[in-house]
This record gives C-alpha cells, sequence and structure tokens, in this order.
C-alpha cells in the first residue's frame, strides 16, 4: 500500500510540539497509510524530544523574527534558506498536507506549501495569535483555534476545536479528599527561575501552616539545588522537589491546586483535567501572550491569575492560605472550567485535516 506524507511543521518551544505529537499520532491511528514527518528548528529542546520519540524529523535554518536588532537581523538572513530547503523537502516527499502548529519554523513550510497547491492548515493554541501564525493566515486554508475569542482573527477559516494534550489528562483518577492541601508548582520541562524564587521566599509564610499543605514542586535543571535546600531549610522537608515530574498526569492527578505559567499547552492541560490554578504569566513572552491565555481561565472562574508585578512571596502565600481555608472554593473553580473544555479535540482536529486530504485527492 502506498503510503501518503503529511508534514507537521513549527516549534521553538515544548509547548508547540507536543500539540503537534499528539496530532501525528492521531492522524496515523485513523488512517493506517499515512506517513507523518515533522519539521522544526535545530533548538536543543526539538530534537531531544525528537530523539526520545524515535520520529522522522528535519530542520529548518530558522530563528525568531523579532527581539533584539541583531537578532532580528540573523532570522531575516536565514529565511532563504529556510524558504529554500522547505521547498526541496516538499519536491522530494510530496505531501498531501503541511499543518503548521505556530512558532518560526512553520512559517516558511507552510507559505511555501501553500504556493506549490499544497493543502494548509495552521493551529493556534493561544488566545492571542502567534506572529507566525498572524502572517499565515492569508495562505492557510483551515485554521485551528483553541479559544473561540480567538475565531475573531481568521474570519470563516477558523474553527475552534481545542489544544490536543495527552489523553491522560481528560481521564484522571478522581482526586481523593485529605487533611492537606496538595500542590503542584511547575514552570515548563526547564523550570521558572521566577516561579522558583518567589516559591521559595514564600515559605516563612507558609511554614505555620506546613501540617495542612503538601508541595510537589519541579524546578528544573538549574535551580533545583537551591529549592530543595530552601525547602529543607524552612521545615518543609517533607516537600517533594524534583528537576522534572514524569509522566505529569500523574502529579496533576494528586494535586488540589497548580501554581504555574500560563504557556498554551499548560492550560490546554489544565482543562482537560479540570485543575484550578494560580497563573502567572510569563512576563517577557512575545506579545504577552501568556497573559492573555491566562485570562481566558480566570474569565470563566477556573483560575487567580498573578501577574510578575504582583507575584510577591508574601502575596503568593496569602493565595495559598486563602485556598487551604477556602477547598470548597477549588471545586468551584475546577467545575468552571468545563465551560472550555472540548471533546475529543485531537480526533476532531484529525478530522478536518483527513477532509482536507480527501478533498484534495477527489480533485486530482
Amino acid at each position: 500500500m502506498s503510503r501518503k506524507k503529511v508534514f507537521i511543521s513549527g516549534g521553538g518551544t515544548g509547548g508547540h510540539l507536543y500539540p503537534a505529537l499528539v496530532l501525528g499520532q492521531t492522524l496515523k491511528n485513523m488512517r493506517s497509510d499515512l506517513q507523518v514527518f515533522y519539521i522544526g528548528s535545530n533548538r536543543p529542546v526539538e530534537k531531544k524530544i525528537m530523539a526520545e520519540q524515535a520520529l522522522e524529523f528535519s530542520t529548518l535554518p530558522v530563528e525568531a523574527l523579532k527581539g533584539r536588532r541583531f537578532k532580528k537581523i540573523y532570522g531575516l538572513a536565514l529565511l532563504p534558506l529556510a524558504f529554500l530547503k522547505s521547498f526541496f523537502l516538499l519536491l522530494k516527499h510530496r505531501p498531501v498536507l503541511v499543518v503548521g502548529v505556530g512558532g518560526f519554523s512553520s512559517g516558511p513550510m507552510v507559505l511555501t506549501a501553500s504556493l506549490l497547491g499544497i493543502p494548509t492548515l495552521i493551529m493556534e493554541q493561544n488566545a492571542l495569535p502567534g506572529f507566525t501564525n498572524r502572517k499565515l493566515k492569508r495562505w492557510a486554508n483551515r485554521v485551528v483555534v483553541a479559544f473561540e475569542s480567538s475565531l475573531t482573527y481568521f474570519g470563516e477559516k477558523a474553527v475552534a476545536l481545542g489544544n490536543p494534550v495527552r489523553e491522560e489528562f481528560y481521564h484522571l483518577p478522581e482526586k481523593q479528599k485529605e487533611d492537606r492541601l496538595t500542590i503542584l508548582v511547575f514552570g515548563g520541562s526547564q523550570g521558572s527561575k521566577f516561579l522558583n524564587e518567589t516559591m521559595t521566599a514564600s515559605l516563612p509564610w507558609l511554614k505555620e501552616i506546613k501540617d495542612k499543605v503538601k508541595i510537589y514542586h519541579q524546578t528544573g535543571e538549574k535551580d533545583f539545588e537551591r529549592v530543595a535546600t530552601a525547602y529543607r531549610e524552612q521545615g518543609l522537608g517533607e516537600a517533594v522537589v524534583a528537576k522534572y515530574f514524569s509522566p505529569m498526569p500523574d502529579y496533576f492527578t494528586l494535586a488540589d491546586l497548580v501554581i504555574c505559567r500560563a504557556g498554551a499547552t499548560t492550560c490546554a492541560e489544565l482543562i482537560a483535567a479540570s485543575k484550578p490554578a494560580i497563573l502567572v504569566p510569563f512576563a517577557q513572552a512575545a506579545d504577552n501572550h501568556q497573559e492573555y491565555n491566562a485570562k481566558e481561565l480566570e474569565k470563566v472562574g477556573g483560575a487567580v491569575v498573578l501577574l510578575e508585578k504582583e507575584c510577591t512571596p508574601e502575596k503568593l502565600a496569602q493565595k495559598i492560605k486563602h485556598f487551604i481555608d477556602n477547598q470548597e472554593k477549588l471545586k468551584e473553580m475546577a467545575e468552571s472550567l468545563k465551560k472550555l473544555k472540548k471533546e475529543n479535540v485531537a480526533e476532531n482536529i484529525a478530522r478536518l485535516a483527513l477532509e482536507m486530504i480527501e478533498e484534495k485527492e477527489r480533485r486530482k
């Protein structure tokens, strides 16, 4: 049987890659004659993830087009090479569909595919569309957005189907009620220096209620020793501190409350798992998109947003104490997140992709 090829292009962060991996696997499960190729950048995080997954992966010579002047010039200088490599990859493999998942490596591939007449689909995981997808919207045949509020950016091409995450997040075991409030703190796979520092600085206010709280804190590689030492010195040695938690759905299951950033994938996981959160958006995120994501969860009552400029150690401790004393509020927040929850996200996006492939086949 001849296998048809689909390109899924994008990346720069794990937040772009994980939805791509979920979609790719779902496509292969739904249509066995499909072969999925992933196209990304040369960033170490992407190479590491793809090597671990043993997937077919190729890179483009791309860098961000936003930021400091030298960085922007360097990114622009690489673009002709990125378009040229995209052109040759498309001619070599002749994919029946190209999916762009955001990030600067999706731009040249999606645009080149569109010019060659290959059907293109872009996925926008953030509430405020990213730079690349904003530029690609006129070239894409269809657009999938995670939040209903994003539909206005893309017009009739767009449909709100959600952001696909691992299936385990949708089927977590029910959290058993305990005497202590269990908190999960994490700042993504690399960790968050700001969250690590703010959380450890809040411990003097928390140690007086240490018998009422259980903390799981993922630090990332760099801050592990310092954070672990801070918990011990403040008398909270029972806290579980690790460089990395895996599998993350298991730790979501343990948590009554999550303290984290507001990246697109993190927000999608919180929605899928119906886990209330204190969200601290990364202040340096492009176009401040994490704040927009966080506000979507806050609007429905599923999260509390603390901007970095207001997230002092004392205020963070006050929020935690508030939830210790008002645990019924957490149940209300969990229920509120269901307003944003979409069922069968990966399957519905895959169905749209397959419809596009079949439509192209019919026109031949």
